[in-house]
């Protein structure tokens, strides 16, 4: 295999593993957003933010108490588990960078909200730096 074909080759792989992640890391961040906000996440907020039905939601949620990262009892709301959580902070921060990165470049709100949702997964740590230093570097030093 050549030299650029092993790159593309790399290149797909990282997207179908960013792939895998994405939902987890998208309800894993909302939970916490709800728990935050509401002091608890219940299955039918979390199916309306995410525009999904009920059984939808409650599908997705099995998976991630298979895969470790939330807890609930019958007739109760939602908890991360310590993995969850911080699976949630890691997604929460890396959608920060990206939207405050677009946001640098005179991008607009809406399409901020939009793009970001999806960029977040997809962004190397090398390219998150790269974000962050921009930004910072745009607006100065901060406190």
């Amino acid at each position: 295999m050549t030299d650029d074909a092993q790159r593309r080759a790399a290149a797909f792989r990282a997207t179908r593993e960013a792939h895998a992640t994405e939902m987890a890391e998208d309800y894993v961040e909302l939970i916490g957003d709800l728990m935050t906000q509401f002091g608890e996440a219940r299955l039918i907020d979390l199916a309306a933010h995410m525009g999904v039905s009920q059984p939808t939601a409650a599908k997705i949620v099995q998976r991630l108490k298979i895969l470790g990262l939330v807890e609930n009892r019958p007739y109760r709301a939602l908890f991360l588990t310590g993995e969850g959580e911080a699976l949630a902070a890691r997604s929460r921060a890396r959608h920060h960078v990206v939207s405050d990165f677009l946001l640098a470049l005179g991008i607009d709100p809406e399409t901020v909200a939009i793009d970001s949702e999806g960029m977040e997964h997809h962004v190397s740590d090398t390219t998150l730096a790269a974000m962050r230093r921009f930004v910072a570097d745009r607006n100065g030093p901060t406190t």
